[in-house]
């Protein structure tokens, strides 16, 4: 399921924002005024991605 937050908790709750990132490996969408703004994702999520996507383009 993925996980929506308004991007000030991005300055509020950074702490909760980085343990979800690392506990679930998922991303988190940050919204603002409702709409998408952008995603944060762990470092080790992020490389995987980038892993896999070179993988795919290879193919």
């Amino acid at each position: 399921m993925p996980h929506n937050r308004p991007v000030s908790d991005l300055r509020n709750n950074f702490a909760d924002i980085s343990r979800t990132v690392h506990e679930t490996r998922e991303p988190v969408f940050l919204t603002k005024n409702g709409y998408g703004d952008m995603v944060v994702m762990s470092l080790e999520a992020y490389e995987q991605k980038q892993f896999e996507s070179e993988i795919y383009f290879k193919l």
